[in-house]
């Protein structure tokens, strides 16, 4: 009987091993580009092609694995006359050990920045800009994609409303007569972990004060989930000048360091004076050593 018990545990372990796609066995720790090309690939490339078969897309773009999850880009062009450069995105988690494919957001001219840290003793995160729409006054958002070792999937970061952050809105104030100036900058703060922060300033010229709204966006380093500050006093007036500084700014994220909002500010700044008053011991002598001709 024990032997028999051994036996179906044994065959049973083999039937879950060849039910995992081959894919699946080959990925590892490190985030690496799919290679359409490259053979050793194309189980893969498959794998996910029938995982979106049932959804909607007109092509695959990019694929990324990391661990037992793909992070995998499609587009949807509207007609075959359309322009390519008007196709809109999705970005989706896929299983490689299921047939599971989830999105997780949608738009349209995805920029793909660079790698970023915002947590401690994790991977770097991919950064993105994409907007909302095409021929229109599109608003600019902004995430980052990092794989959930908890949930074994990809998520993106800050999401509210099915987008990223909102970095630049192009709808205009419904008032008349304001002055909106917006800034943001992705920065890097302490031990180098990442931090999103903006700034809306909306000016009612003599009807009534100005008013301010900022947030910090970054990643708790004791619970590593993602928060959402708005800052208010010191700390607001401290981020105003560091977003216009933009010394600490991310190159490709940061944006309205040229509004005259930030020139005014830092123009305005206390300039530190350079010193004129020699050093107490300063005789007015030089003891020069003698030339010998």
């Amino acid at each position: 009987m024990r032997v028999d018990h051994c036996r179906r545990l044994f065959f049973a372990a083999i039937i879950i091993v060849l039910a995992l796609p081959l894919g699946a066995q080959q990925t590892s720790g490190t985030f690496r580009w799919i290679d359409f090309h490259d053979p050793k690939d194309q189980n893969i490339v498959a794998w996910i092609a029938r995982s979106l078969q049932v959804e909607k897309w007109t092509a695959i773009r990019e694929i990324g694995v990391m661990y037992d999850a793909a992070l995998v880009v499609t587009t949807d062009r509207e007609g075959p006359q359309s322009l390519p450069s008007n196709d809109s995105f999705t970005i989706w988690n896929a299983s490689l050990t299921s047939h599971v494919v989830a999105p997780l957001l949608k738009g349209v001219n995805l920029r793909w920045i660079d790698w970023e840290n915002f947590a401690d003793d994790a991977p770097a995160e991919l950064t993105v800009l994409y907007d909302n729409c095409h021929d229109c006054a599109a608003s600019t958002f902004f995430t980052s994609f990092h794989y959930d070792l908890a949930h074994h999937q990809f998520v993106a970061r800050w999401i509210r409303g099915g987008q990223g952050v909102l970095v630049w809105n192009a709808v205009p104030p419904s008032a008349p007569g304001v002055t909106w100036t917006q800034v943001y900058a992705l920065m890097s703060g302490a031990e180098n972990r990442a931090y999103l922060a903006t700034w809306n300033h909306f000016d009612y010229g003599s009807k009534r004060k100005p008013s301010d709204t900022i947030f910090r966006y970054d990643v708790d380093s004791m619970t590593g989930l993602e928060r959402t500050v708005e800052l208010t006093r010191e700390d607001a007036e401290a981020m105003k000048l560091r977003l216009c500084r933009g010394q600490d700014a991310i190159q490709g994220l940061e944006r309205g360091q040229d509004s005259a909002l930030c020139q005014q500010m830092l123009n305005t700044q206390p300039q530190r004076k350079p010193v004129t008053t020699p050093p107490a011991n300063n005789r007015g002598q030089s003891a020069g050593g003698r030339v010998n001709h």
